[in-house]
């Protein structure tokens, strides 16, 4: 049963439309990736009608069910099929795993034994992706933020790619990196993301074809351009807009004798479980983001006076669905506002500082397994600790819980796969990191070993 909150709202409409393929063989495939959190008998959180779940969490689901402590669980077979998935719609186009989004050894050794890459932030995450057994031709440093000691430390690990977005950068790849590779990251405004990622890094188009060409006359090899259109990306006219960028570039630089080799389309694909801060379902137009991407893809090829190889990097999309917490509930409590209004609060074991720390901005569906039915109330829900900021958003939607849910009782917290252990503090306020386990990881999607 999916029960619906007191005040029902319709779910977000962000430009979802049927896209129609032509001549690509992975429409229907691809419409079965739009998947959804898994449903239940038991109480899930959740303000829409039940929507058909295209993948298989039997395994993951059954991990919660036999967990009887608080456990971070990822099923390294459905992160699996999103991987094959993802290539499929995707032809050809190299994958460079964004570690961040999920620094767990065991999934990181499983996408590359499926064939994927990695995208590094900086020599620790070199260094971990090599414990994988790929070769450092797979990894690139992707961080345009590095010190001196840094690039030299990636380069002595074997890192020969480097984005960058400053001419000082660029002096500092030459000296310490000689003869390196570097791919220029395009600013984005970052519009239709929940997290734009538009200050921070990137740099304009103009200042893009100065960095390659001061790339070269020191030595470097200019390879490419990045972009990156926000995570948790909701639109496809983000892609497109990136897309019309990179083509700007690519024809100054060729004009200027410079023909890149490879485009990172980086990150942004978005995970598909999760909730808006109302509590509203996020349903990004996925098959239409492929759809503009493959097109532009083909638009860069006919610009560029070189072919053109492609890379992505992909975090949250292959991760965050096919990891969930299994919590349990602290206390349910109801009490007044000074302005004598009352409100209910739903405590969980597990919270901002240790496995949901992306709850400012979005939601999590909640799975309630030992409550299938009775009465209900609309609650704020907020994590553990001694802090204002380990809670939903408060100016956000409630979320239904059963009225007789009491301490200790389970709950499954569904789609946090992405950033779990990676945004976990390593102890604030005396709450651990969440151990985690991993099933699956039988063979791939192709019937080998993996």
């Amino acid at each position: 049963m999916i029960p619906q909150t007191t005040e029902p709202r319709p779910p977000v409409d962000h430009g979802r439309a049927q896209h129609q393929k032509a001549g690509h063989p992975r429409t229907e495939a691809a419409r079965k990736t739009n998947h959804r959190a898994p449903t239940a008998a038991a109480t899930v959180h959740a303000d829409s009608a039940p929507r058909p779940d295209q993948h298989d969490h039997s395994a993951l689901r059954a991990a919660l069910a036999a967990a009887t402590e608080d456990t971070l669980v990822y099923d390294l077979d459905g992160i699996g099929r999103q991987y094959a998935a993802l290539c499929a719609e995707l032809p050809g186009v190299a994958v460079r795993f964004a570690m961040k989004a999920c620094p767990v050894d065991e999934v990181l050794a499983h996408l590359a034994r499926l064939g994927s890459g990695f995208d590094a932030a900086g020599p620790q995450e070199v260094a971990q992706a090599l414990s994988t057994g790929v070769a450092p031709e797979l990894i690139h440093y992707g961080n345009t933020v590095k010190s001196d000691r840094n690039i030299a430390e990636a380069y002595r690990l074997g890192v020969r790619d480097f984005a960058t977005d400053s001419l000082e950068d660029v002096a500092a790849i030459a000296e310490h990196a000689p003869g390196s590779r570097v791919f220029c990251r395009l600013a984005t405004t970052g519009e239709g993301a929940l997290w734009g990622l538009s200050h921070k890094f990137g740099c304009s188009p103009e200042d893009a074809v100065r960095v390659l060409d001061a790339a070269r006359a020191a030595g470097l090899v200019p390879s490419g351009l990045s972009v990156h259109v926000g995570s948790q990306q909701m639109t496809a006219e983000a892609w497109g807009a990136a897309i019309d960028s990179l083509a700007a570039v690519l024809e100054a630089l060729n004009w200027r004798g410079i023909t890149p080799e490879r485009i990172n389309l980086g990150g942004g694909l978005p995970a598909l479980g999760v909730l808006d801060r109302r509590g509203r379902p996020l349903e990004p137009p996925l098959d239409k983001m492929f759809a503009v991407i493959r097109e532009g893809m083909e638009r860069l090829r006919a610009v560029n006076a070189a072919p053109l190889e492609f890379l992505l990097e992909p975090g949250r999309h292959l991760v965050a669905d096919h990891g969930a917490i299994r919590a349990h509930v602290a206390r349910l409590t109801s009490r007044h506002r000074l302005d004598g209004t009352g409100e209910d609060w739903l405590y969980l074991s597990c919270g901002k500082f240790n496995g949901l720390y992306e709850m400012d901005q979005l939601q999590y569906r909640l799975e309630f397994p030992t409550h299938p039915g009775g009465q209900f109330v609309n609650a704020v829900v907020a994590g553990p600790t001694c802090d204002s900021d380990d809670a939903y958003a408060q100016d956000g939607g409630r979320v239904r819980v059963p009225r007789a849910i009491a301490s200790g009782d389970p709950v499954w917290i569904h789609s946090c796969g992405a950033y779990a252990t990676a945004y976990a503090t390593r102890g604030f306020n005396g709450f651990a990191p969440l151990p985690y386990t991993c099933v699956g990881g039988g063979p791939d999607p192709d019937g080998g070993a993996s």
